[in-house]
């Protein structure tokens, strides 16, 4: 099997895709965002790259708030809309029939029909070319009930949450692992295999 080499580029997928709603005095917004990640766990803190001439861009730029909303199989066409549909020309609450949810610790609403809603606020921008990363602590998170299970785990992979890669969207697979399941003793390899 041959390898080809290719010039440097974001070739790192598949990747979360999420929508990221903000506010400001004039408007709110939603975009969509494939260039999003965890940048530290304690204090809990994403990063988002943003192009400069997005809307989006001078609305978090100036307020400094924004909500990440994970995307179900159901919210993909509103997602993609978010990402080609400019908030200069199109109200996207409105035409996609989407609901803002009050966020508890900003301004910034969150998308009522995304199953987890992290609020976030940012800490630092960094300048780096196409785009600026946006660093946030994660201030507060709102999320859908009906994803607890029994035992009180938070079952987000029946949520049928997407990606992005190269492109285009994808559902989530099969369950492959769970951490340390490697080095797991098979009884509980079983177990936590098993679906609830």
């Amino acid at each position: 099997m041959g390898k080809i080499d290719f010039n440097p580029s974001t070739l790192l997928n598949p990747v979360p895709v999420v929508m990221i709603s903000s506010e400001n005095a004039e408007k709110n917004n939603i975009f969509t965002a494939a260039w999003v990640g965890t940048v530290c766990s304690e204090p809990p803190m994403v990063s988002v790259s943003i192009r400069k001439e997005r809307l989006s861009y001078s609305m978090i730029k100036e307020t400094g708030e924004f909500v990440i909303n994970l995307v179900t199989k159901e919210l993909a066409k509103a997602c993609d809309y978010c990402g080609v549909k400019s908030g200069r020309d199109v109200d996207k609450f409105k035409e996609l029939k989407l609901t803002p949810l009050e966020s508890q610790n900003i301004s910034a609403p969150g998308i009522e029909e995304s199953p987890v809603r992290l609020e976030c606020r940012v800490e630092k921008v960094l300048e780096l070319g196409s785009h600026d990363m946006f660093i946030a602590k994660i201030v507060g998170i709102t999320a859908d009930d009906k994803y607890l299970s029994k035992n009180g785990k938070y079952d987000l992979e029946k949520a049928g949450l997407i990606c992005y890669s190269h492109g285009e969207y994808f559902s989530l697979g099969e369950k492959l692992g769970f951490f340390g399941y490697s080095i797991a003793a098979p009884d509980v390899l079983k177990r936590r295999m098993q679906k609830d």
